[in-house]
């Protein structure tokens, strides 16, 4: 009854109005404001991907034009990359549940928290716009000199539409590192500290880092666009691999920015559904610092083919190898903590273990690409499109996902289907190897990236990737349809349905709106399963 009662009055039934939410600075609210933006982008995204894998069902160029493909790859991938995979964890799942993890009342700067969702939605709005208007065709890494002088498209709206948005990844960095510095409750020491906030902690530290230099590298994209002025283009006296270089030492880290989060994602889920302690959680807590620092040496494997030295070739070669270190690590110490733990099989933990899987495959790829000889062959062509797909789409999408289920209750109140959730679980796993799996044999048997005609001998694989991006897309949407259904009509949700030891699972599902109604004492490590007690006092 305590439990009912607080939940009459928690933050989803405060106010519905909308000014209410535009102007609220409550970090759960901002976070589920996230979730319904990043949704909407993913399905135009998605959408631009289905037309041209139709496209692709065909090895002649026969559903649109090639100006037409140019500009549904180019605007899929900014879309994905910039208003999805990076702000989908941290913007949504860090929004709501980091502070609620450290047993903090909000972020540290609430309103700056609100304005960093209003700077994504401008830069959204501009990029959506430029949709609609023409078109953008340059690809979605903007490489010059093609976008700086030659692109008939509006590059300049769609440089200024990321341009603006990498301010919201600053904003929401700084205050989360803010937030873990100085709001953490009283004794929870950093090696207390849940995984999942080790994870956004060191993605912070990549955000507030990392984004000033695409600001800049798109900055100076504009300028040249706009005045003539060489700084890329080699017409006006620029060089192009600069571009590349000021690009990639953002854009390689930016892949960390989402990875890191999902794998902490992973690291919670491992531990709510084993029923343990994660093993070895201090290498783990290393671990994510590690990949955000050295992530930030590796850039230059972008450029095996791009007038670099065979030396510098051969030392970002070997970068590449060692980033892959701690992610190993974080693989084969989820995999001991799992090692003859008592499972506990619900949809939240399948979605982990599709994680690993499509993961596994996406790193080993990753080495091979890595490697200076093999790189030279499969530089370009599907066989990076699987592998960036494999990592990017198949371990950020799992994370994702899994987290959103896993938390869902508490943001909701409300339970979903657990039939449903698997079914979704498994046709997305099974769609994504059957869309992306093909597509290294092409890239092994040459198939450029970007063509939207290809030789007739390639059409069966082409297929077989097209078909499973259908199972993809069926898959996705039907966590749409039972998540919708079960604000309504699901069972109300306890404060802690899943047995989690978060100081998250201690309040009410949906907390109230200052999450935690006493002060907090954190007197335990975390995930102190079989030692009693949630880790607070």
């Amino acid at each position: 009854m305590k439990e009912e009662s607080a939940a009459t009055v928690n933050y989803l039934n405060c106010d519905y109005s909308i000014r209410s939410w535009l102007l609220t600075v409550d970090h759960k609210r901002i976070g589920i404001m996230y979730l319904l933006a990043v949704t909407v982008f993913f399905l135009i995204g998605g959408i631009m991907a289905t037309l041209f894998r139709f496209e692709l069902s065909t090895a002649a160029g026969d559903l649109v034009t090639a100006e037409t493909y140019n500009k549904l790859f180019t605007l899929h991938g900014v879309v994905m990359v910039f208003f999805f995979l990076i702000p989908s964890v941290p913007a949504v799942l860090g929004n709501f549940v980091l502070p609620l993890a450290i047993g903090a009342k909000d972020v540290a700067f609430p309103k700056l928290n609100l304005l960093s969702w209003y700077v994504f939605m401008i830069g959204g709005g501009i990029t959506l716009f430029v949709a609609l208007t023409g078109g953008l065709d340059t690809g979605w890494t903007f490489y010059t000199p093609y976008s700086s002088t030659y692109a008939t498209t509006d590059v300049l709206s769609a440089a200024i539409g990321v341009f603006i948005t990498g301010f919201s990844s600053i904003l929401t960095g700084l205050n989360f590192l803010v937030t873990i510095h100085k709001m953490r409750a009283p004794g929870m020491t950093w090696m207390r500290m849940p995984l999942f906030v080790w994870a956004l902690y060191a993605t912070s530290l990549i955000m507030v880092l990392a984004t000033p230099v695409l600001a800049i590298t798109v900055a100076l994209l504009a300028v040249e666009r706009a005045t003539g002025i060489g700084i890329f283009d080699p017409a006006l006296g620029g060089d192009p691999v600069l571009f590349q270089h000021m690009f990639w030492f953002y854009s390689h880290p930016a892949v960390y920015i989402m990875i890191l989060p999902s794998m902490g994602v992973i690291s919670e889920l491992v531990a709510t559904f084993c029923r343990r302690r994660i093993f070895g959680y201090s290498f783990v807590a290393a671990s994510s610092i590690a990949i955000a620092v050295i992530g930030f040496f590796v850039w230059g494997h972008h450029l095996f083919l791009s007038t670099q030295s065979v030396y510098a070739g051969m030392v970002f070669s070997f970068l590449s190898f060692l980033v892959a270190v701690p992610s190993a690590v974080k693989t084969f110490n989820w995999t001991a903590t799992m090692y003859k733990s008592s499972v506990s099989w619900q949809s939240p933990m399948l979605y982990v273990m599709g994680f690993m899987g499509l993961f596994l495959v996406g790193g080993l790829t990753g080495v091979v690409l890595a490697t200076l000889g093999l790189d030279v062959h499969m530089h370009d062509t599907y066989f990076v499109v699987a592998h960036f797909h494999y990592i990017m789409v198949g371990g950020v999408l799992m994370g994702y996902l899994g987290g959103l289920h896993y938390w869902w209750p508490k943001i909701t109140g409300r339970m979903y289907s657990e039939a449903w959730a698997k079914v979704s679980a498994l046709l997305v796993f099974v769609g994504f190897n059957l869309t992306f799996m093909p597509q290294f044999i092409l890239g092994y048997l040459g198939m450029p990236r970007r063509y939207y005609a290809y030789p007739p001998e390639w059409q069966t694989l082409n297929v077989l990737s097209s078909a499973g991006a259908s199972v993809l897309g069926v898959g996705y949407l039907i966590p749409v349809i039972y998540l919708l259904w079960s604000l309504r009509h699901g069972k109300p949700a306890p404060a802690n349905p899943w047995g989690g030891k978060g100081l998250e699972w201690t309040i009410a599902s949906p907390p109230t709106p200052h999450n935690f109604e006493k002060p907090v004492i954190v007197t335990e490590g975390a995930y102190a399963y079989g030692e009693g007690g949630h880790g607070h006092g």
